[in-house]
């Protein structure tokens, strides 16, 4: 075992803190309620505890510089240099200027945001050319490393690796800049050294997923030039979320002193480096604790997995999987869970002890492990379900032709060319949230909360109509999220009172347990899709979170595989879309914006997934009448990788987050042959600035280029729940201004 390293360690470990305090205070300065002084008080008081939990539960390397203000890549572009001059050129101060590149402002659009490898967590996307000038700021790795040394405490800062930097940047030669950026690593590890860091974790997870020649050298050019360097401190080199092939072999070529791999999402891993002789004493780092899902790890199989590593490597640490970003905090403060389900899970504090006990059994044996779990309950069975979906045939996933059946839509909808609509959601007000603390605690009655939910639906209804939208929604108002509200309604989900983990920046949510077989217990949706198309005459869609999304952003369980769990969920929403289709509403929207954040990370398992994807999805769907219209949306994602995917799911009219990427989904619909409706969107509303009406219209007419009008959609990027009613109203104002403007020519 390795007494430099120790024998347990963790990637990451989750920064919003227990009762989400750093989202508070993070929105509180933007609110201008606090200064920055006081946001680093907290921010300071966040980090002190992560590092004394971690101490006390005994881990023997502690990861630092893993907390955030937004993003851990964002964090890595600013200690680079790699801050677009756009935003440099604002003249803001140092953490205004970040978070400009974060949110934007109203003079520049923020970074690109797209989904971290096959996570619900979305990073920013760093934007490198030519005239990016690298410099290194090893400041806040400095400062972290510092205030736990304060505290009697050594660390290990974490960056992101320099060619996962690359590979996730906006620019057209990913490894064009490899050297210069390489050098100002180099700068950042002797000043690290020179602050007496024994080691420094870089990140590379990029490597899961497939990678040619030439990305594999650009790897192994870059860890032989730092690992070279004289002045400092060993190199933990962390890959994680699946299997890295030939990046093993080119890491063993460096002189890397530590190599992390994922035995969780990528078992062969353990294959690969069993097959690559010797490793020089290196310490491998065992990553056997599932980091991206709750569930207890099984200790004793576990174990196995690390013997077989000890094996192999002189050192072996016990970790996790991957950061612990991806859970939730701390599983001993939910008491309401049922206790058949609470002693299957684990969250990132359990997961801490979970890698300190596995790095206590390689050294000293299994005998103080606990004992096994008993098999789940039969109560978390089905049979009913499990019947139906025996006796499914394909025509159950089929619709009639899609040409026919927009025509059949136009005529009963008549809606313009351009029709304007938005995505579902309308901003979660405090009043909002206020009555859904009130309903929770019992200071209002079921019969009050309807009252105060089915106002604001009329304010929202009467809102879209003063703003000439076409295609109406009712504004979630009673939603705590897309995929917990439906969580809670059917079976075979658990919610958590305080399970938040972060999505984007301050946006939380809180992932449902989905622990046995789906079913639903009554509609979910129609009462208040129903009493909105009630207030208007224009269509009202019904709002439905898709099979594929709901798996994606929940904690799903692991004993039977995927595709079976999805069609469950389907059939579910099947129901659904089939009660809204006879109750009156003549518009259907099935979101599915986890279509490419849940594709398999190596193309081999790509096509297995999309089919079962695409098939859970049409089952849903496929149940209502030729003439009622189908809607998706899918947001923040590279949607080149599942076009066809996305044609295959033959929704009447899918909407996309359009506008960070400046409309480059278009091309590549119309190279694929896409002849559906497409609404791109032209409004970015993760940033809190107003987009013109002309910086709209200007959107639009490029689309048009791309896709005829009569095909062409026009709507946010994607929910609007997160914004405030007075940019949400002028925004709109100037969508619609913009779709009627392009219309007349």
């Amino acid at each position: 075992m390795s007494t430099t390293f120790g024998l347990s360690t963790v990637l990451g470990y989750p920064r919003i803190g227990g009762n989400r305090e750093l989202k508070r205070a993070v929105e509180a300065y933007w609110a201008g309620t606090i200064d920055e002084d006081t946001l680093e008080r907290t921010a300071a008081t966040l980090r002190a505890d992560v590092w004394q939990t971690l101490r006390n539960a005994r881990l023997a390397a502690i990861p630092s510089n893993t907390f955030s203000y937004y993003d851990h890549v964002l964090d890595t572009a600013v200690a680079v240099g790699a801050t677009p001059t756009r935003f440099t050129a604002l003249g803001l101060s140092k953490l205004d200027t970040y978070f400009a590149m974060a949110r934007g402002v109203d003079a520049e659009p923020a970074l690109e945001l797209t989904k971290w490898f096959g996570t619900n967590y979305h990073y920013l996307v760093p934007e490198i050319g030519p005239d990016t000038v690298f410099a290194a700021d090893p400041a806040k790795a400095l400062r972290e490393h510092a205030e736990a040394r304060a505290l009697g405490i050594e660390t290990r800062p974490v960056l992101v690796g320099p060619a996962t930097f690359l590979l996730l940047a906006k620019g057209d030669d990913p490894f064009a800049r490899l050297d210069d950026l390489v050098g100002v690593y180099a700068e950042i590890l002797a000043a690290l050294a020179d602050a007496g860091v024994s080691w420094v974790q870089l990140d590379e997870p990029a490597y899961a997923t497939d990678r040619g020649p030439d990305e594999i050298d650009a790897l192994r050019r870059a860890y032989s030039r730092l690992g070279a360097l004289r002045a400092r401190p060993k190199l933990f080199v962390a890959t994680y979320f699946g299997e890295i092939g030939d990046a093993l072999p080119a890491l063993l070529d460096t002189p890397v002193e530590a190599i992390g791999l994922d035995l969780v999402a990528g078992p062969g891993n353990l294959d690969r480096l069993a097959a690559a002789g010797p490793l020089g004493g290196r310490t491998i780092v065992a990553g056997l604790v599932d980091g991206h899902n709750v569930w207890r790890t099984d200790l004793r199989a576990a174990v196995a997995a690390g013997a077989v590593v000890a094996g192999l490597a002189d050192h072996v640490a016990v970790s996790t999987s991957c950061s612990l970003l991806h859970v939730p905090v701390d599983l001993s403060v939910e008491t309401r869970l049922d206790p058949g389900l609470h002693e299957r899970l684990a969250f990132a504090r359990q997961k801490v002890d979970e890698v300190v006990l596995l790095g206590r059994a390689l050294r000293d044996g299994t005998a103080h492990l606990p004992a096994p779990l008993p098999p789940p309950p039969a109560a978390w069975r089905h049979d009913e379900v499990r019947a139906r979906l025996a006796a499914l045939t394909a025509a159950d996933r089929r619709r009639g032709d899609s040409t026919a059946r927009a025509a059949r839509q136009q005529e009963l909808l008549g809606l313009p060319d351009l029709p304007t609509t938005t995505i579902g959601s309308f901003p979660q007000t405090a009043e909002l949230r206020g009555a859904r603390a009130a309903l929770a605690a019992g200071t209002l009655d079921d019969e009050g909360y309807t009252a105060l939910m089915r106002a604001e639906v009329r304010r929202v209804v009467r809102l879209q109509e003063d703003l000439g939208l076409d295609v109406l929604v009712h504004g979630e108002p009673e939603r705590n999220d897309m995929v917990q509200y439906f969580a809670e309604q059917l079976s075979g989900f658990a919610a958590t009172e305080h399970g938040w983990v972060q999505s984007y920046g301050s946006r939380c949510v809180r992932p449902p347990i989905l622990h046995g077989d789906v079913a639903r217990r009554a509609p979910m949706t129609v009462g208040w899709a129903t009493f909105a198309q009630s207030l208007t005459t224009r269509p009202v869609k019904g709002m439905l979170t898709g099979p594929v999304t709901i798996l994606a952003w929940s904690f799903v369980r692991t004993d039977q595989p995927l595709a079976g769990t999805a069609d469950q969920v389907a059939l579910a929403l099947r129901d659904e879309c089939r009660d809204l289709e006879a109750a009156g509403i003549r518009v259907i929207q099935v979101d599915e914006p986890a279509l490419r954040e849940t594709l398999p990370l190596r193309r081999a398992a790509q096509g297995a997934y999309l089919d079962w994807a695409v098939d859970a999805f049409r089952l849903a769907t496929s149940g209502v009448a030729d003439d009622t219209q189908i809607h998706t949306h899918l947001c923040y994602s590279e949607f080149g990788d599942v076009i066809t995917a996305i044609d295959a799911l033959d929704a009447d009219v899918t909407s996309i987050e359009a506008s960070r990427s400046k409309m480059e989904v278009l091309d590549d619909l119309a190279a694929a042959g896409y002849r559906r409706g497409v609404g791109p969107g032209v409004w970015d509303i993760h940033s809190p600035r107003v987009p013109s009406r002309e910086e709209m219209a200007e959107a639009l007419r490029h689309a048009v280029a791309a896709v005829p009008a009569r095909r062409l959609w026009v709507n946010p990027d994607c929910g609007l729940k997160t914004r405030g009613y007075a940019e949400v109203e002028a925004s709109l104002r100037h969508l619609v201004a913009a779709a009627a403007e392009v219309r007349a020519g």
